[in-house]
């Protein structure tokens, strides 16, 4: 799980993350046959089952396919598999592949047909190279966590099997409703047996020789810091769905960012991210203003977590131990946590790396994205938000919608911080309550956000009562408290910012991250997973770790489960331990792309905004008004399709006989 903790935790700023994710988003040159863009940091490897990270599947999601991908709705549609089912008791997913679908080399030669076995060498290649993905499918398959740990030398033990050539079967520990989503990822992907001895530890080595292709693109070149090069793969079994011929990615350091404007203009890219706060901003908000777009969220969902046990003080503004002990009792109230919650002006906060015109616009006011699933054709954030009026008038007509404001409210904040106060003069807390809120800096976005957060904190609260102290450390210093330290002890601040992406379409993949009982990154909350911290009494974090449970033991009714979920949502949300604050997405780009025909999820690698397969290219730039009835339209036709997909699942169960 540490792995997965390092990769998924985000706490670089705001910007920086909104400008790799822009990176993603693109269109195509005004040729419309050749996508052009940039990149910024060069893959570390080729080997598509041994990484999770971004800078490999970015260009192998596109030469290998998977059993399922993602269409423009985000539905997981067939790919290699033409068809699958499910056992009725949820344990046993059989997959029925396609009989076209060919392994090439790198120079387009047919080696031979991928098959069933492929899936089953995948399966047993991860394990063997220990890879970063290995969590999402270790307590899933049958044996699997066994022979991972060695306890067992035969993979026959392990529930992955090749029925036939053209028929692989997944055996579960139990019932998972969103195992289909996980298939979308590298870990699931197929790798021939033979090509994998041949190669042996230059297997995924950053040559196109390296790998084999079954998917829609070929790699032409890679060249370190320079250039990546995709060509079509006229073979492809499903090639009438690549409408982009060639895909021409060159090396940026991030230094002149406004070249990428430059070079738009030209035709030379045919996309390119608006950066509100820049000095140019004016010109080409000029130049582009009826071409400016936004486009929608993502998954990745940031957030402001509070420390409720710390330990050390080398990065501190307090100077006595009667201010320490002050805070950490004021970080223990939930009114007080509440009263920060409410006093917190998102708007601002986003505004400083987005610009007032686009701030609003990636808003987020929970740990789950409120569209994330849906709970009988409902919402989850307005199933969430039903369960929240439960805990308090303070939340009553809260719209936990994306890019909505209602958190901040004065009012409620003052409500909220008189009632904290009180109790905790009467614990001899001295006021003002100090808060050390950390940031690296190096980062101009973090720097900006924190004082945001403090000016608008202090100026609902009063400077006598709460005083927000920024600590602007040295990268390495910052990192070291915070991303590069896996204990709670060594979380020094009171205050720090984190984030999360999910890995699979289930709440769970949200939620369970901060579980005081096996979550991967609660102790950024000052509290190791399974300790007995007072703290974790004292803010009743036990709860959290029940409704969990709860939530996490229904496995075959997924209508309960993801209600039952919604349910430690609300709970994590009035306990206001963590304050959310934007998304990845939302943000102004200029582009040469047919809006809304690429493939779309938030989970996986197959529905990411580096995927070209289904991107249609266009001559002009996008207009503005053009884009936005493309997104209302799509949005509507998601909907629906949602929905029927949802419906359609029933007619995959195998019923027994």
């Amino acid at each position: 799980m540490e792995m997965k903790a390092k990769k998924r935790i985000i706490l670089a700023g705001v910007s920086m993350a909104s400008a790799l994710l822009l990176a993603a988003c693109g269109g195509g040159t005004s040729n419309q046959s050749t996508y052009s863009f940039i990149y910024s940091t060069d893959p570390n490897t080729l080997d598509y089952i041994a990484s999770t990270r971004t800078t490999t599947s970015d260009i192998t999601s596109n030469l290998v396919d998977g059993l399922l991908e993602n269409d423009k709705y985000g539905n997981f549609v067939p790919s290699l598999a033409e068809d699958w089912t499910v056992s009725e008791d949820g344990l046993v997913y059989t997959y029925k592949l396609r009989k076209d679908a060919k392994w090439y080399t790198s120079e387009g030669e047919e080696y031979g047909a991928v098959t069933a076995h492929d899936f089953v060498t995948g399966v047993k290649h991860a394990v063997e190279v220990k890879s970063e993905g290995l969590f999402l499918i270790q307590n899933s398959i049958k044996g699997l966590d066994a022979y991972a740990k060695g306890e067992t030398k035969d993979f026959d033990t392990v529930g992955v099997k090749a029925l036939d050539d053209y028929t692989v079967q997944y055996t579960l520990e139990r019932p998972e409703s969103f195992w289909n989503s996980k298939t979308t990822s590298g870990v699931l992907f197929p790798v021939n047996a033979d090509f994998l001895k041949a190669q042996g530890k230059d297997f995924g080595s950053l040559k196109p020789s390296s790998i084999l292709y079954n998917g829609p693109y070929y790699l032409k070149n890679l060249t370190s810091k320079s250039e990546i090069e995709l060509v079509k793969n006229k073979d492809y079994y499903d090639e009438k769905n690549v409408h982009v011929d060639n895909v021409k990615l060159t090396y940026s350091d991030g230094s002149d960012p406004e070249s990428i404007i430059k070079k738009f203009e030209k035709g030379q890219y045919s996309f390119a991210s608006v950066m509100p706060n820049s000095s140019t901003y004016k010109s080409v908000k000029k130049q582009f203003g009826d071409n400016i777009v936004y486009g929608i969220q993502y998954g990745t969902t940031y957030y402001l977590g509070f420390n409720i046990d710390r330990q050390k003080y080398e990065h501190t503004a307090k100077t006595t131990d009667a201010q320490k002990s002050s805070t950490k009792q004021a970080i223990l109230n939930k009114d007080f946590r509440q009263a920060i919650n409410f006093a917190f002006d998102r708007l601002a906060y986003a505004a400083q790396t987005s610009g007032e015109d686009a701030a609003s616009k990636i808003l987020r006011n929970t740990l789950v994205p409120p569209t994330f699933v849906q709970v009988n054709g409902e919402e989850f954030g307005k199933v969430v938000e039903k369960q929240l009026v439960s805990y308090g008038d303070e939340w009553k007509d809260t719209n936990l919608d994306d890019a909505q404001t209602t958190l901040y409210n004065a009012e409620k904040a003052k409500a909220e911080f008189a009632k904290a106060k009180e109790q905790l003069q009467k614990q001899g807390v001295q006021f003002p309550i100090h808060l050390d809120y950390v940031v690296s800096q190096t980062d101009n976005s973090q720097v900006q956000q924190a004082s945001s957060f403090k000016q608008s904190v202090e100026a609902v609260l009063g400077a006598d009562n709460v005083v927000v102290d920024i600590q602007k450390l040295s990268d390495d210093d910052f990192n070291n408290i915070t991303y590069f330290t896996d204990t709670a002890a060594d979380k020094d601040y009171d205050l720090a910012g984190g984030g999360w992406v999910p890995d699979y379409q289930d709440p769970s993949t949200y939620l369970e991250s901060l579980s005081p009982v096996n979550g991967s990154v609660v102790y950024y909350l000052g509290v190791d997973a399974g300790s007995a911290s007072p703290s974790i009494a004292a803010v009743d974090f036990g709860k959290y770790g029940d409704l969990l449970k709860e939530a996490d033991a229904e496995v075959l009714d997924q209508v309960k489960r993801y209600e039952k979920y919604a349910v430690a949502q609300a709970w994590l949300t009035d306990s206001s331990l963590i304050l959310p604050t934007v998304s990845n997405g939302g943000t102004p780009m200029l582009q040469r792309t047919v809006p809304y025909t690429r493939a779309a999820s938030w989970v996986g690698t197959k529905g990411s905004g580096t995927n070209y397969k289904y991107l249609e290219l266009t001559k002009d730039v996008i207009k503005a008004k053009d884009y936005e009835a493309s997104k209302e339209k799509w949005l509507k036709e998601k909907a629906e399709s949602n929905q029927k997909a949802q419906e359609e699942l029933k007619n995959h169960i195998e019923k027994q006989k």
